[in-house]
């Protein structure tokens, strides 16, 4: 696999705990934050969209509210990442802000982007960031959150956001550098795994356990993380993110292991739409909106002539003329509200309505057309 990283469109870097706070002091380690600030600025020079997944909160808010180390109460987890988010946030912003590059944060959890109604939230709100040339900074909502703070799925977060904005490489920055045979900390004989084409039972037996009290997740984690990621169309990469200029490392050809999808972001997630959802609903379209699907176009209001069944924003249909069915698609309204701005212009949206919806009934991008 070729390591020259600007053959990559869109790439999301995922940043631990453990790499973020300096455990001995608890404080942010800031010369090695600026360090890979200096890369993200580098890729995003070239033209690449870059995205950040970030965690680190918890780990800072411990600190500032003087908690003892160990394992946290769930509550006090959520206190920690309230106090942390603060100044994480900041951080980002300012070291990015030196490269004259705009930070914008998300706060998520995994159930934003796997509940297809805030998925379409949260996927339009981090392509228009991309869009004006921002780099997003996804934190995990650990204020909120209750699986994630448990069960330390910061690595599958990050794989469902990738896979959810159409990335097509990820890379997960460790405490190691990739996948090994067995854990090398207690096998001397473990060899490092530099490829892996496909991710076989074999391979998952090969990850180990939780890391660290800071970084919840393990190897474990990691490949689930890949799973995710290259069904998905996306590259992953882990490697170690311990020394300064990670990415650059990764560029230069250091050592990690590269996880390879066979397929891409835009196929893998048609593929998707078109056989793995339940519609719930169809809207029948008019010559001219199917003439404008066929070249590219999204499905406006103005463009459908009627609808049939009891839809929720988020949900799969199936778009057809009154001849034959096109595809399908994730429709952007319930289907009280499509029902009231069908066949009208999409700036009436507003007057009809009674809030500013979107433009489209189904984005282009949240379709998958039949041949």
């Amino acid at each position: 696999m070729s390591t020259d990283l600007r053959q990559f469109r869109r790439v999301v870097l995922k940043v631990g705990s453990s790499l973020l706070v300096d455990r001995a002091r608890g404080r942010l380690n800031h010369a090695w934050l600026a360090a890979l600030a200096e890369d993200i600025a580098d890729l995003h020079a070239k033209g690449a969209d870059v995205l950040v997944v970030s965690s680190g909160a918890i780990a800072m808010g411990r600190t500032v509210l003087g908690l003892p180390s160990g394992p946290l109460r769930l509550e006090e987890s959520q206190a920690a990442a309230a106090v942390g988010q603060i100044t994480l946030a900041r951080t980002w912003s300012e070291v990015l802000a030196h490269h004259g590059i705009t930070a914008g944060q998300i706060l998520v959890t995994l159930a934003d982007t796997e509940q297809r109604r805030r998925y379409l939230n949260a996927r339009a709100t981090t392509l228009k960031l991309l869009e004006m040339r921002a780099v997003p900074v996804i934190n995990e909502n650990d204020t909120v959150a209750t699986s994630e703070i448990r069960y330390g799925d910061n690595d599958r977060l990050a794989a469902r956001v990738a896979t959810m904005i159409g990335a097509d490489l990820l890379v997960l920055f460790s405490d190691i550098d990739g996948l090994y045979t067995a854990p090398p900390a207690s096998d001397p004989n473990a060899e490092h795994i530099p490829v892996v084409d496909r991710i076989t039972p074999a391979i998952e037996a090969m990850a180990g356990g939780a890391a660290s009290e800071l970084s919840r997740g393990g190897m474990r984690t990691k490949v689930e993380a890949g799973k995710i990621a290259t069904a998905g169309g996306t590259h992953m990469i882990i490697a170690d993110g311990r020394t300064k200029n990670p990415l650059k490392r990764v560029a230069e050809g250091g050592r990690c292991t590269w996880f390879l999808t066979p397929s891409n972001p835009a196929t893998a997630r048609k593929t998707w739409i078109a056989g793995a959802l339940e519609p719930r609903g169809t809207l029948y379209v008019d010559e001219g909106a199917e003439r404008a699907l066929h070249g590219g176009a999204s499905l406006l209001p103005v463009g459908v002539r009627r609808i049939e069944g009891a839809f929720r924003r988020g949900d799969a249909v199936i778009i057809r003329s009154e001849s034959r069915v096109l595809g399908r698609g994730l429709v952007a309204y319930d289907a009280e509200d499509a029902a009231r701005i069908i066949g009208r212009p999409s700036r009436e949206i507003e007057r009809l309505l009674g809030y500013p919806g979107r433009t489209e009934m189904v984005h282009r991008d949240d379709m998958a057309l039949s041949d």
